[in-house]
């Protein structure tokens, strides 16, 4: 593990290329603090051994690493990407609910919910959740813009949001997604609730070691704005630098922290 890491975390998104043992070792030492499991992907048994892996290297380091299971929401995939069913009354799906009952049954730590709408959706996902015997914290995913129409309320009734930058791209102008992400940090600051900065941090390292000059500028900006964490995805589920990517990443938070004296995080922290 790094001498000294950073206050904020680091979401690493586990795929084909870092699901291992060796991977998720090196990746913890390298400074991720949570593991997202991308439940669009994958079979219950390959996320099972994802979880497994955590775990032991967990036991061995003694460094506590949190688990966060992303569930897929009314997600369609397309040949060249992918959409969500926009006539879906909620965002929790009947194959959400059982990626949830798996999550409960294997102990994630916390659940991200796809493709929120409102309040009612996070009510519904935290009532099955209980329904199922669990207790895990809810993330909400801000990228549909009517969800930017009910903020405060999904703020209010959530634990934590997830600037999702890539389906909001879709959903308003790009030219927009600076100034609704520091309105969302900003108004998840001012209620205590942890937020965290995803899509397309440090692309670019997906086929190279080092990011762009950009990358390492929209990383620090995004915790100086108010980011109590930022997320991998494609870097470490399938890049080719999957560990310089964190590596990288942790040097931004670093240097990003020494010009935020007295800055408190609202973390994600692994279930009790």
């Amino acid at each position: 593990m790094p001498s000294t890491r950073s206050r904020a975390q680091i979401v690493a998104t586990l795929g084909p290329v870092s699901s291992d043992i060796e991977h998720i070792r090196s990746l913890a030492r390298a400074g991720a603090d949570v593991f997202r499991l991308n439940f669009s992907w994958g079979t219950f048994i390959e996320h099972a051994e994802r979880i497994k892996n955590i775990r032991q290297v967990e036991k061995e380091s003694g460094v506590s690493m949190v688990i966060l299971q992303d569930v897929p929401g009314p997600r369609i995939q397309e040949t060249a990407g992918h959409t969500y069913d926009h006539d879906s009354v909620s965002a929790l799906t009947e194959h959400d609910k059982e990626c949830i009952t798996f999550g409960i049954e294997q102990d994630v730590d916390c659940i991200a919910l796809s493709f929120v709408g409102n309040a009612k959706d996070i009510e519904e996902c935290r009532a099955f959740i209980k329904e199922k015997g669990g207790k895990q914290p809810i993330v909400a995913k801000i990228e549909r813009a009517v969800a930017l129409d009910n903020l405060d309320e999904i703020i209010k009734s959530t634990d934590a949001v997830m600037v999702a930058r890539g389906d909001l791209g879709e959903e308003i102008p790009l030219e927009r997604i600076p100034f609704v992400q520091a309105d969302i940090i900003r108004k998840a600051n001012k209620a205590g609730k942890a937020v965290i900065t995803a899509t397309q941090m440090m692309l670019s390292m997906v086929d190279h070691p080092e990011p762009t000059r950009a990358e390492v500028t929209d990383v620090e900006s995004a915790v100086t704005q108010g980011s109590d964490a930022v997320m991998l995805s494609e870097e470490t589920a399938k890049g080719q630098y999957v560990i310089e990517a964190v590596t990288m990443m942790e040097k931004i938070l670093i240097e990003a922290e020494k010009h935020m004296v007295g800055r408190k995080f609202n973390l994600l922290k692994k279930l009790a």
